[in-house]
């Protein structure tokens, strides 16, 4: 049973990791248009939000499984699409718009003053972003981070009710193979799978978050002095 369950969670992983790095940068995107208040883009980046975190998760799948295709079929691209597609677009649009009420309640939350201290000094936004107001958004971050990282994993077991053969598609096929013999054996062992991928995300986070202590507004606030 763990071999089997073992050999479903390179595909489990793979759903999550493109899910976390898409999502990022539809995130990081998002947040942009949505601090900078461009008319039009905002809003539509407000409305992706919403969406995001207004709709269940697994709605969104099926959304993602049943409504792409009718895109990559105009486009002669229905090979490519596949449940494992479907899963990781879903995720990854679920991911993006709940990782934006992260990153922006962080940018807000820096100073004022660090903004416009960086204003007056003549940087540009990409600039101010980089070296003042970033790496502290980061910091303020980071923890909210980490929670978004641990509902992510939770919720990637979803993705089997579009037929994705990760991990719980998987246990549920041993379950249905054995005659529902080993029902609390298999959902322990996954319990301690998703229990280990929530504590190394955390860990990792963890780790980032002692890193980025440095980037408090008091740091900031020397490395504007030592600027000017």
């Amino acid at each position: 049973m763990i071999p089997e369950l073992l050999s479903a969670l390179p595909l489990t992983l793979g759903i999550m990791l493109v899910a976390m790095l898409v999502g990022f940068v539809l995130a990081l995107i998002a947040t942009v248009f949505r601090v900078r208040r461009i008319p039009v883009i905002s809003q539509l980046a407000d409305l992706y939000v919403s969406y995001a975190r207004s709709v269940p998760v697994v709605l969104q799948l099926f959304v993602a499984f049943y409504g792409l295709p009718l895109i990559t079929d105009n486009l002669g691209m229905s090979d490519f699409f596949t449940a494992n597609v479907a899963a990781m677009i879903g995720l990854s649009l679920y991911h993006g718009g709940y990782l934006s009420e992260v990153m922006r309640p962080a940018f807000l939350a820096v100073e004022r003053g660090q903004h416009d201290a960086a204003d007056s000094m003549g940087y540009s936004f990409r600039q101010k972003m980089l070296r003042i107001v970033g790496p502290q958004a980061v910091h303020f971050a980071l923890p909210g981070y980490g929670n978004a990282i641990i509902y992510l994993v939770h919720n990637v077991a979803l993705v089997m009710y579009i037929g994705a053969a990760d991990v719980m598609a998987t246990a549920h096929l041993i379950m249905e193979r054995d005659y529902n013999q080993y029902q609390f054996g298999t959902y322990l062992v996954l319990a301690v799978i998703y229990s280990l991928l929530c504590l190394v995300a955390w860990l990792i986070v963890r780790f980032f978050e002692q890193r980025h202590a440095k980037y408090s507004a008091k740091a900031a606030r020397v490395k504007l002095t030592a600027s000017v």
